[in-house]
């Protein structure tokens, strides 16, 4: 735009996006991290929504996590919801990897879980941060009794965990 107006009217659609980028950040950490509902939202519709989204999180890890979800039987929703609840995902892959070994730290881990952790732990790399990595290198992963080794890109699980 050019002329007075043209320049008046920038500065104040900017802070409009601004204000809209803030209030859009605000509902989605509502709806994914566990923050309070922003300013003008009614908080039973968000927390509908929250629900909504947790669920379908938990299908997505449980479809990349089988095994995990498997083990755990008709306690996965509470516990995928009672360890997802305020954490932002990482992605469904990710997600299940933090859950599974903070369920190892609990000793809660299953059977089934334990030989899905050794095996993802054998094959690839993950630091809980950095997304996973192919290992190259022979590589030996335990979790609750499971041994898994990796040897030229295939892994074998040497002893499942006892059940």
């Amino acid at each position: 735009m050019s002329g007075p107006a043209g320049r008046d009217a920038a500065p104040g659609a900017a802070a409009a996006r601004a204000d809209l980028a803030t209030r859009q950040a605000e509902l989605v950490a509502a709806l994914v991290a566990g923050a309070p509902p922003p300013p003008g939202f009614a908080a039973e519709p968000v927390d509908a929504a929250r629900a909504a989204l947790l669920r379908k999180r938990a299908g997505d890890v449980a479809r990349h996590w089988p095994l995990l979800a498997a083990g755990l039987g008709d306690a996965w929703w509470d516990t995928f919801r009672g360890w997802a609840a305020g954490r932002p995902t990482a992605g469904s892959l990710r997600d299940g990897w933090d859950l599974a070994r903070a369920l190892r730290e609990r000793h809660a881990l299953p059977p089934l879980g334990a030989e899905e952790l050794a095996v993802r732990e054998a094959g690839s790399r993950y630091d809980g941060q950095d997304p996973p990595r192919p290992r190259r290198l022979p590589a030996v992963a335990r979790a609750g009794g499971a041994v898994a080794v990796q040897l030229a890109g295939r892994v074998r699980l040497l002893r499942p965990a006892r059940r």
